[in-house]
């Protein structure tokens, strides 16, 4: 499945709107969903470090991998990686922006962190590494975002090594037909349409060559991350970007409605290339 929507659209609407992004949800960029787990609950961005803490123990990630973070956005989960484990993380993105911000903030770190990464302005559905040249693959809240999620996934697969890791986290679709609702404010309104739901998804990545060792439905997480940041966007909104933030706290309100109608759910994924 194709999305009519493009990957031109796509990087212009995250080059435009990371500042809007970085004013309330994390000033460093970090823009993914938080996993609530009892250890910080009422801590958005705690719950946010944690999903990448529960994401690098399931990887099994460690100082002899070579990660792929796929959707690197503004680079804070390719930096964690690397400071965590000490292995090397290569980060590609559409969003030129927001390569440059990763490559800014990169420059300020020690010399022995900028010795494991680096980062690529490039598409997923055509990157520009060789067969097998990777550990692992991260992504974090990226596929949804890609046009052709079928090519994304199988070049994936293809710059793994055999019995490399896929670890990834994505939004899904649970029921093929959605309420008007849910399309404006979730589905158009982030330039997106997914053809998997939480199994459909597991049975596409077992068809081009993977075996799951872990899935988890992580919806309730995903709903209890947009009440939070609806929270956070009203509580920001102020000045120049008012109007912007109290339309954000009105979609993020959508959102959950939309989950809680099972039109938007959000899964966590740990496969094997076999």
């Amino acid at each position: 499945m194709s999305s009519r929507y493009s990957e031109a659209e796509t990087e212009q609407f995250y080059d435009e709107e990371d500042a809007i992004y970085r004013s309330f949800w994390d000033a460093e960029g970090s823009l993914h969903w938080g996993y609530f787990d009892g250890t910080s609950d009422d801590d958005f961005l705690g719950a946010c470090v944690r999903l990448d803490e529960v994401m690098g123990a399931k990887g099994r990630i460690d100082a002899s991998s070579h990660v792929l973070d796929l959707g690197c956005g503004n680079g804070v989960a390719a930096r964690w990686l690397a400071a965590t484990y000490g292995c090397r993380v290569t980060g590609i993105d559409l969003s030129s922006v927001r390569v440059n911000n990763a490559m800014d903030m990169m420059a300020k770190e020690p010399d022995d962190l900028r010795r494991l990464v680096r980062f690529e302005h490039g598409s997923a559905t055509a990157m520009p590494f060789g067969d097998g040249e990777f550990t692992h693959v991260w992504s974090q809240a990226t596929i949804y975002h890609v046009p052709d999620k079928e090519t994304a996934l199988q070049e994936s697969r293809r710059v793994l090594a055999k019995g490399g890791l896929l670890v990834l986290d994505d939004l899904l679709k649970p029921n093929p037909d959605v309420s008007a609702e849910s399309r404006q404010y979730v589905y158009d309104r982030l330039l997106f349409d997914t053809p998997f739901s939480f199994t459909g998804y597991q049975d596409y990545l077992k068809s081009i060559g993977f075996d799951i060792l872990e899935a988890e439905d992580l919806s309730a997480y995903l709903r209890r991350s947009y009440v939070m940041l609806g929270e956070k966007a009203a509580r920001y909104a102020s000045g120049e970007l008012e109007e912007k933030l109290t339309a954000l706290n009105f979609a993020y309100g959508k959102m959950v409605e939309a989950i809680d109608r099972n039109e938007l759910g959000w899964g966590l994924y740990i496969a094997q290339a076999s």
